[in-house]
């Protein structure tokens, strides 16, 4: 093993302790190096956190984590369909309430990124525009559309006055230091022609018009008009460079996981090359730099988008989605970002030199008048160690590596080199119990209320049509279901049922899944999955002489959330046919068909904790097994302790689920497919060379989620309810929470030059009290 050049042992994150330099008053510009608050240069290392993916409760430990981290900045959308659920009628509670999150913030004495969009993408269901918009006659989405811009305006407007009257932008002394509008359109401005010119420069100005007090940012936006900043969202953004020389170099998405899909892999981004991203981008001028995610969170209820978006939005960020710090990567960026910080004045005040080292390798020096200096030894070859000489010293630098030093001659940290110990994750079962409160007939187990969904159409129809309609354009997404229902007669003479074969049913359909129904039984299911939404489906069905009725059930997993005129993309079948009759194949697609919105269940809420219908609910100790359209309930304890809760559902097999009426979300433990033929699971990621959502994946023939998060906040002393909606069939006692334990600590950094040990821990944020170093 080659010797390592040593780190110099010092306390990289004194700073994260207590010491931030945020004000609460004063004006925000910027120049070619950085923003300037009150005057001051500053270093921005910002943490996305989407507050609807969490609960209030949740809010002040995340951004307390987060700054921990060696965060000062906390960013977020804005989520413009959570809040305006129809035209004017606006929502601001719960997990939407925006101004009480950003007002956490503020108490942390932290900065804020307020990206309003209000089109935000983020895998968020319809990329967070309402849906009700795409049904105003004259209306495309982010275009030069009358009806868009209006209803665009008036709630960016709306936002912005709320702001401004809670007096959180930094110009009023709040913690608000930029604002975005719109978000990613320099992929998809072409597209719209000379409407999509128009359509940005609209949307800049119309931003600038509010008059904020701070910049405002447009990311991947190749042709933003002054005063406003294109930003770059990549994994890496070193080689980017704003579209004029007097703005400041910034960073709005760099990922350090990927999001997944249901029947997905699980991909991972290590640390290693989070780090080496990171440092290469400060090391070539970067100065405002935010991670997406840096807690990503859940998807509650149906706000996932893709579609086929997992419930979880994890990220594999180094907050993980129940909360909790995830090691290595959390505590290697925090060191990291202590580094960093260590270098500010020479960053953002020293002149810039650039040396090469080799042919892979370079060196960036920061260093001003005064006597600061800083330096980025990089070695940009993706398999080879090498030995540089810089100002006279031999320095070792691992393969895809950065080395910082904050005095240009002690290295303090190297991206490539993780002293942040490993955590461990356990998922620890608690069978269901039954709370005090509930009924119980003599025995001590569980007892479950049944009611079963009629397989078609349930009260009265909603309408009578030839052939296909399109599923969202008559859901609107209020739900995720729509039945499409008819019937058809078949001669006893029929070959297939004196034989005992059975006819194939031939489904086509634009996605994005699909339940098969004939007289009440379910013949099959099929789905689309995350790149390619529409599929076919092709199974036997079992047929009687005489009538038979044959009920579809259509499923939208979550709606598209990108890509040019991505509003228009439909779901729902397309053809419908059955082979293997006398005459041949019987085509239903012209037939008559009977359309029905949404589930019985769902139309009377009985997953709320207040519903009193008179349903016929079946007391059971011993629940039905693997029945489709089945609705379970359970009143249920609260797991012990305090640590996170998840619900694990790996016997089931689709569907939705509720806490006291609390939305968890959608359900599928559906298996990791692979979706090419070199998508291929590893034992051990290599995390030298450049990074794509496909290189690190594990998973293989693994659900693609089995856990289910359920925030403490939504629990009840006794009496919580439980209830379930399964459409294909599963084991319901087999259902469990699991309690979500990490052991591990991160590292501590070891003794420096004058002996000053400093433990860094999750908890043991110290401070060395001999150490004569800057309070940062």
């Amino acid at each position: 093993m080659k010797p390592r050049t040593p780190i110099a042992p010092f306390a990289l994150l004194i700073f994260f302790s207590s010491s931030i330099t945020y004000c609460f008053a004063g004006n925000v510009t910027y120049d070619s190096r950085s923003l300037i608050i009150n005057g001051r240069r500053e270093l921005i290392i910002s943490a996305a956190i989407h507050y609807p993916r969490s609960v209030p409760g949740m809010w002040p430990g995340l951004v307390q984590k987060a700054k921990e981290g060696g965060v000062n900045t906390i960013e977020s959308y804005v989520f413009w369909n959570g809040h305006e659920l129809s035209p004017g009628k606006y929502y601001f509670g719960g997990r939407f309430n925006l101004v009480k999150f950003i007002k956490i913030i503020q108490q942390a004495r932290m900065y804020m990124i307020l990206r309003i969009g209000p089109f935000v993408a983020a895998e968020y269901n319809y990329g967070g525009i309402p849906v009700w918009l795409h049904y105003i006659p004259g209306t495309v989405f982010r275009n030069d559309t009358e009806p868009f811009k209006y209803h665009m305006q008036k709630f960016m407007t709306l936002i912005v006055d709320m702001m401004k009257r809670e007096k959180l932008f930094a110009s009023q002394g709040g913690p608000i230091i930029l604002a975005q509008v719109e978000n990613e359109y320099g992929y998809y401005e072409s597209f719209y022609g000379e409407g999509g010119k128009r359509y940005a420069l609209w949307a800049a100005k119309m931003a600038v018009a509010q008059n904020i007090g701070v910049p405002w940012i447009m990311c991947q936006q190749f042709d933003t008009p002054d005063p406003v900043i294109n930003t770059c969202n990549s994994f890496y953004c070193d080689q980017f460079t704003p579209h004029s020389p007097s703005m400041p170099k910034i960073w709005t998405e760099n990922w350090p996981g990927w999001f997944k899909t249901f029947g997905g892999r699980d991909p991972h981004r290590p640390s290693e090359d989070i780090a080496f991203s990171v440092a290469r981008f400060f090391q070539k001028g970067g100065s405002v730099h935010n991670y997406y995610m840096y807690h990503g969170g859940t998807n509650f209820g149906r706000t996932a988008g893709g579609p086929f978006i997992t419930t979880s939005y994890d990220y594999e960020a180094p907050i993980d989605e129940y909360g909790l710090p995830r090691n290595p990567k959390w505590g290697h960026l925090k060191e990291l970002h202590g580094a960093i910080k260590l270098c500010e004045h020479a960053l953002l005040n020293g002149e810039r030199s650039n040396l090469s080292l080799g042919s892979s390798q370079e060196a960036d020096v920061y260093a001003d008048s005064s006597g600061a200096c800083a330096a980025f030894l990089a070695n940009m070859d993706d398999k080879n160690d090498k030995t540089v000489v810089f100002r006279n010293v031999s320095y070792h630098l691992p393969a895809w590596s950065v080395s910082i030093l904050p005095d240009c001659k002690k290295v303090v940290f190297n991206t490539a080199n993780v002293r942040a110990q490993s955590s461990t994750v356990e998922m620890v079962p608690e069978n269901l119990q039954p709370s005090e409160a509930s009924p119980d007939n003599g025995s001590k187990g569980l007892k479950w209320e049944v009611f079963k969904e009629i397989a078609g159409i349930w009260g009265e129809a909603d309408f009578v049509k030839s052939g296909f309609v399109d599923h969202i354009n008559t859901t609107k997404d209020t739900t995720d279901y729509l039945w499409y229902t008819t019937s058809i007669i078949v001669n006893e003479n029929e070959e297939f049922l004196k034989n005992g074969s059975r006819p194939v049913l031939l489904i086509e359909s634009k996605g994005h899944a699909l339940h098969a129904f004939a007289n009440q039984e379910l013949q099959g299911s099929a789905s689309g999955n995350g790149t390619h939404p529409p599929f076919k489906y092709k199974n036997p069905i079992s047929l009687k002489a005489g009538k038979n009725e044959i009920a579809l059930l259509s499923m939208t997993v979550g709606l598209q959330n990108a890509g040019p005129f991505y509003e228009w993309v439909g779901a729902g079948i397309t053809s419908v046919k059955i082979t293997g009759f006398n005459s041949g194949t019987l085509d239903l697609s012209t037939y008559s068909w009977t359309y029905k919105i949404g589930l019985q269940g769902e139309h009377l809420g009985i997953y709320n904790p207040g519903y009193r219908n008179n349903i016929n609910w079946v007391s059971t100790m011993e629940p039905p097994k693997n029945q489709p359209l089945t609705w379970y309930k359970a009143v249920v304890k609260q797991p012990p302790g305090d640590e996170p809760i998840g619900l694990d559902m790996l016997k089931m097999g689709k569907g939705l689920a509720w806490l006291n009426g609390e939305e968890i979300g959608r359900y599928w433990p559906r298996k990791s497919r692979k979706s090419s033929p070199h998508d291929e699971c590893v034992q051990e990621c290599d995390y030298r060379g450049k990074f794509n959502p496909d290189k690190c994946i594990t998973g293989c023939g693994e659900p693609s989620q089995r856990w289910y998060h359920i925030p403490r906040s939504w629990f009840k002393p006794s009496e919580n309810i439980l209830v379930i909606f399964e459409e294909k069939g599963g084991d319901p006692t087999k259902i469990t929470f699991s309690i979500r334990k990490i052991s591990g600590k991160f590292a501590f950094v070891s003794l420096n030059e004058n002996d000053c040990a400093i433990e860094q821990s999750e908890a043991n944020i110290g401070l060395c009290p001999q150490c004569n170093l800057r309070n940062l």
